[in-house]
């Protein structure tokens, strides 16, 4: 007697897109691509450092990267759901989260719900004016941006939750600070305007490097041209060109030219 062939059973795998609400979609794509961004304009330390932002519609929960994946690998599907206690909420990496990359971005996001993106690199140049006592200095019109930053002084590997009272305290009000003799760190309301932030916080770094290894007399403006320069350098929400959002359009089609995979 012949009998019927069972037929094989069918897993069927939901793409990440498919179990996320539009919004966190939009976030991961946006996050992924300032990932990519970061790789491609040099400011990454192979698989170390973290660029996190929080899930829409949220106060305790934000993706970040999977520790162990290069910058240049990053997409939307694969970014760390947690939330500010340590849970992961959704994974679809075969990576965990970085410790101390939790303390550090989990800190910002429980103390400042007005912050979405926070970003911490350890770059050569950035780390190396961590070390000045001088700080960052207004050398020219991009630095004058930094003239009012934060500093939180070194206290070893940032995987101590102690920690994080520290670190807010110290960042104030304040959109940027140098962590000493570590690197820099940047919070902004999105991650355009955070990568705006980043890149040309780093540019400032470059340039106090590469002006102080010359061994020449440096130029100061007066203060009250730092200030009123400042003032208008300051992000604000009707200016495009002042948060980021005017470029990021450019820098995604920038991005998609090279490769598009940011968006899987």
């Amino acid at each position: 007697m012949n009998r019927p062939l069972n037929s094989p059973a069918i897993k069927v795998v939901k793409s990440v897109r498919e179990q996320v609400s539009p919004e966190e979609w939009q976030t991961r794509v946006d996050l992924a691509a300032c990932y990519r961004l970061t790789a491609m304009y040099g400011m990454t330390e192979m698989i170390a450092n973290h660029i996190s932002c929080r899930v829409p519609g949220s106060h305790d929960q934000f993706l970040i990267n999977p520790y162990g994946m290069l910058y240049e690998e990053i997409d939307a599907s694969c970014l760390i759901k947690v939330d500010i206690e340590g849970n992961t909420l959704f994974n679809a990496s075969e990576y965990g989260v970085n410790a101390a990359g939790f303390v550090i971005h989990s800190a910002i996001h429980m103390a400042k719900p007005e912050m979405e993106c926070v970003a911490h690199t350890h770059t050569p140049a950035g780390m190396a004016v961590s070390a000045m006592e001088c700080g960052l200095l207004p050398l020219a019109q991009t630095s004058m941006r930094f003239l009012h930053v934060a500093y939180h002084d070194f206290e070893g590997i940032a995987d101590d939750v102690g920690e994080r009272e520290r670190l807010v305290a110290d960042l104030g009000d304040h959109e940027a600070m140098v962590l000493r003799n570590h690197g820099l760190l940047v919070v902004g309301r999105t991650v355009p305007s955070t990568f705006n932030l980043l890149y040309r916080m780093e540019r400032a770094c470059e340039v106090q490097v590469m002006a102080l290894s010359c061994n020449t007399k440096l130029i100061r403006p007066p203060q009250n041209v730092l200030e009123a320069t400042f003032d208008r350098m300051k992000p604000r929400v009707d200016l495009p060109n002042r948060n980021g959002e005017l470029a990021w359009p450019a820098l995604l089609r920038k991005l998609d030219r090279v490769d598009p995979s940011y968006r899987n």
